[in-house]
């Protein structure tokens, strides 16, 4: 999976998270939290981020 794919998998998971969140009925928010931080925080993730940062920071300097 390129680390495009995986940004995108990981914003979709959150949104889904989200909408939930917004549903009105009686929540479990830390569980919410807990699921958002899960999802936010995979190692592969935070390494797919990081290097499109880079690619990003390397073509606005070219």
């Amino acid at each position: 999976m390129t680390d495009q794919q995986l940004a995108l998998q990981a914003i979709n998971e959150a949104q889904l998270i989200l909408e939930d969140y917004l549903l009105p009925r009686p929540q479990n928010n830390e569980r919410i939290l807990d699921r958002l931080v899960e999802v936010l925080e995979r190692p592969d993730l935070a390494v797919a981020v990081s290097r499109l940062q880079r690619q990003s920071s390397l073509a606005v300097r070219k």
